[in-house]
């Protein structure tokens, strides 16, 4: 068994600024990196804001890995994860999280494979994947909706993965009880820890509820971020080192 320490950034996006959410990410990441995590994480589609008639209607809000607006999140010396809009099949856009290496190599992209409502009428799903490994710890990707397909988290899961990185929106209201009801059960499904990375304030249509948490594989809480406003949750987990 051994430790390690992963942190989701928390934060309330700028519409369709890539620039000015990559700032945010990016101090969040260093922060992370400052307090020894192997992983920064961040929401869904924390790059462009959960904007989908702009982003449908400007394509300069998409981001390719080599993109060089993404520079200040790549180096700084833990794996950082990165939702955001990429060209797919058909150069359709599609949910993207990208995962940069410690050194700023890119290690794997996921698109995502459950869109939610008039995300369908932007976006085209991904096939698969989303997953990868750091120092012996096997972490599996999924955005929001994602989660609540119980085979996307158990794939993952069978392949050897410890650790399921959930970047979402959920919102006021109905949102509260879907953060806190889904990804205990992913966790004592599994038996992977589940941490969320969530947004806080205006997002879209929507007002994220923050509350960005990790559970441990039977679901109980491990820690837990409030809904006042950014922060960085860093939860400290116990896994057992695979390869």
């Amino acid at each position: 068994m051994g430790q390690v320490r992963v942190a989701a950034a928390q934060y309330e996006c700028v519409p369709g600024d890539v620039e000015a959410n990559v700032q945010q990410m990016a101090a969040l990441a260093q922060q992370a990196w400052e307090l020894g995590a192997a992983v920064v994480f961040g929401p869904e589609l924390c790059l462009t804001g959960y904007e989908l008639e702009t982003i449908s209607a400007d394509r300069r809000l998409w981001t390719a890995p080599d993109d060089a607006r993404l520079a200040p999140l790549r180096g700084i010396g833990l794996t950082v994860v990165v939702n955001g809009v990429a060209a797919g099949p058909g150069d359709r856009p599609q949910i993207v999280s990208a995962v940069y290496g410690p050194d700023g190599a890119l290690v794997t992209t996921y698109a995502k494979e459950h869109l939610y409502e008039n995300e369908q009428e932007v976006f085209t799903a991904g096939s698969g994947g989303g997953r990868f490994w750091l120092d012996g710890v096997g972490y599996s990707l999924a955005t929001c909706f994602d989660n609540h397909f119980p085979e996307v988290p158990a794939r993952n899961a069978a392949l050897g993965c410890q650790v399921h990185l959930a970047s979402s929106l959920y919102g006021t209201e109905g949102g509260r009880e879907e953060r806190r009801t889904v990804h205990p059960a992913i966790a004592k499904a599994t038996g992977m820890h589940v941490v969320l990375a969530n947004h806080v304030g205006t997002a879209g249509p929507w007002t994220g509820c923050g509350g960005s948490a990790a559970w441990a594989p039977d679901g109980a809480v491990v820690t837990e971020a409030d809904e006042s406003g950014p922060q960085l949750l860093v939860a400290d987990l116990e896994v057992e080192m695979s390869r």
